[in-house]
């Protein structure tokens, strides 16, 4: 019953929220991610506890706020995606302004596959639109199986129209895939700022261990394509904002897991750049720190000394 309502929620919001005017759909997300904040659920607390870490001198008066920020860009992100579908070309290409825009466009035209790593910051969808409507390339993603399948075969053919090529997530089976699109000189984008699996590689992430997929890295690695960390955030216009990062170098000397190990704090230091400049634009509202999950758990996921 709850997996059934989940989706019919989805479903109601591509159905209903695309048709609103734009002002009104900023107006209904404002309102959802007030009330969320008032009420203080298991998301909002963890979303609290995350930015705490992010912004550790902030007083209790100014972490409320930045949290309710961060709610207000959540539900932004929800807003937007669920009228992506029904936005025109033109939108689509005036809707983000990424910086260092020409350090993506560079590698394409080198004909070397790219991977793009992202931290769950603003709206990724919209950037992935953006390279797919405005650049013109189209790239390969993967998606996490989400429950029920109905939701996920949503979420499959949201991404799709959008010009995606949607992966599922389905333990190491992705992998081969993606790395045949680098090694054509292909694009690939992953959302790359949690693994908490015993594939995950441990990072320090504002003084603290946290864990981050080993897959861009490994892919530029056996690839050689280029890893590019990009950051997103959200202004007052209507506009995303982003940044692509200089690429990660693959270490010259050292063990793949070594290697591995260094391009993904790389990565992390960009991805912490950009959310300690933007943090109410991090939608990280689960677990993330091993210090903050279950002691089961915790103790499972810690490397060998």
């Amino acid at each position: 019953m709850k997996e059934r309502l989940t989706d019919g929620l989805y479903g109601a919001g591509w159905a209903g929220v695309k048709k609103l005017p734009e002002p009104a759909a900023r107006a209904l997300g404002r309102q959802i991610a007030d009330t969320a904040w008032r009420r203080g659920g298991k998301g909002v607390r963890r979303l609290r506890s995350n930015l705490a870490r992010v912004r550790p001198d902030a007083t209790a008066p100014e972490l409320a706020e930045l949290t309710r920020a961060g709610m207000r860009s959540y539900m932004r992100y929800w807003m937007e995606s669920f009228r992506l579908p029904a936005w025109s070309k033109d939108r689509i290409r005036n809707g983000f302004d990424p910086k260092d825009i020409h350090l993506l466009e560079d590698g394409l035209a080198s004909g070397r596959g790219i991977v793009l790593a992202l931290p769950h910051m603003g709206n990724w969808d919209l950037a992935g639109a953006w390279v797919t409507t405005k650049l013109g390339v189209p790239f390969t993603t993967v998606q996490e199986r989400l429950k029920p399948e109905t939701l996920y075969d949503r979420f499959v053919a949201y991404r799709e129209s959008l010009g995606m090529e949607v992966l599922p997530h389905t333990g190491g089976r992705a992998f081969g895939t993606l790395a045949k699109r680098l090694r054509d000189g292909g694009l690939v984008c992953l959302v790359a700022d949690r693994d908490l699996s015993s594939s995950g590689v441990g990072v320090d992430f504002f003084g603290a261990t946290a864990r981050m997929p080993a897959g861009p890295a490994m892919l530029a690695q056996q690839t050689g394509a280029l890893l590019l960390p990009v950051t997103l955030w959200y202004d007052d216009s209507p506009i995303l904002q982003g940044r692509v990062h200089q690429a990660v170098e693959v270490p010259e000397t050292g063990t793949r897991a070594e290697k591995t190990k260094a391009m993904t704090q790389a990565m992390a230091n960009d991805f912490a750049s950009g959310i300690r400049d933007h943090p109410e634009d991090w939608h990280m509202l689960q677990r993330f720190w091993l210090e903050d999950l279950e002691p089961a758990h915790r103790e499972a996921l810690r490397e060998p000394r």
